[in-house]
């Protein structure tokens, strides 16, 4: 265990050998690791999925992707066969598998992203309509290792990333807060991601692999890469295909596992056109739940004050 022992979370954490109190001005010396959560980055904020939000297009991908697009190719060929009445019927089954969903899958609420904040050096948190945050710059953060034993499975190793932050207004009123999932995740991995979150808010919003500031956006792609949306993973494949040929001469460079990867992507491809599609419009709507003064402190021209220095400002704390 690390850290100093006035850390919040340094009690609760003492019988835990695993374990790694975290602050924002204490480096850990962990290789950068960016996970498959980080939803945005931008210039001025960065946002890493919450609850259920990672599977919203779901049911429009398998629905309108996989059942639409069979029905709609069974309804051109009923219209080369010159039968346009069944045709037409067909054509309508189809479109209803992908606007069913897609209309339930947008207008249900979405729950909103973990939010970081650069410009106002601030992390936010939405849960039951309630706002809660913590600045920065005096965030409590740790990291841990944890197993589980299940009816079915072996023991497993899993680690959690976890900062504390108080509603808004009422300071007394806490949460823990996950930083992503936890399972299937090491100590090292929750560590690099917490030491990308460091580069961001320090260094960002581009850096290279060391945590360093870059000038360009493309510094940072490699470190991006793990968090491609669905689909996006077949031209991955395909550059490991070419660079796989170049680098063997253009023999023996097609594994088995690679053919039916690459294979496997193409057939996907509408369900996660349709799933990438539906997951954008649901996260366009929902950025609109946010508070007013969360949504101006996302803009560039936005004020720069913390919330907690509003708070003051109204002797809540």
């Amino acid at each position: 265990m690390t850290a100093t022992t006035n850390h919040p979370f340094a009690q609760r954490l003492a019988q835990v050998p695993d374990s790694h109190l975290l602050q924002a001005n204490q480096p850990t010396g962990a290789p950068l690791i960016c996970m498959p959560e980080v939803e945005e980055q931008t210039e001025y904020y960065l946002a890493i999925e919450h609850g259920d939000s990672a599977d919203r297009g779901m049911w429009t991908g398998a629905l309108g992707g996989v059942a639409g697009t069979f029905w709609a190719i069974f309804a051109l060929a009923l219209f080369l066969d010159h039968r346009p009445e069944q045709a037409l019927n067909t054509l309508l089954l189809a479109l209803a598998f992908f606007v069913i969903p897609f209309i339930w899958e947008v207008l249900r609420p979405m729950p909103l992203p973990i939010l970081l904040n650069r410009r106002s050096r601030e992390l936010y948190f939405e849960q039951d309509d309630e706002l809660y945050h913590t600045p920065w710059d005096d965030v409590a953060a740790a990291a841990y290792a944890y197993g589980t034993v299940g009816p079915y499975t072996a023991g497993m190793r899993h680690a959690a990333l976890e900062v504390l932050l108080h509603r808004f207004g009422h300071p007394e009123e806490q949460v823990l807060l996950n930083l992503g999932s936890p399972i299937g995740k090491s100590l090292e991995m929750q560590l690099g991601f917490w030491e990308y979150l460091r580069a961001y808010m320090d260094n960002g919003p581009w850096f290279d692999e060391h945590g360093n500031s870059s000038d360009s956006p493309e510094s940072i792609q490699s470190l991006l890469a793990v968090r491609k949306r669905r689909g996006h993973w077949t031209r991955l494949q395909w550059r490991d295909i070419k660079e796989q040929y170049k680098a063997n001469g253009g023999r023996n460079f097609l594994s088995a596992s690679d053919f039916l990867l690459l294979l496997g992507g193409i057939v996907l491809a509408p369900l996660n056109a349709l799933q990438n599609f539906t997951y954008a419009i649901a996260k366009r709507r929902s950025r609109s739940q946010w508070p007013q003064m969360i949504r101006e402190r996302l803009r560039a021209d936005g004020p720069a004050s913390r919330l907690v220095d509003l708070e003051r400002e109204q002797g809540l704390i």
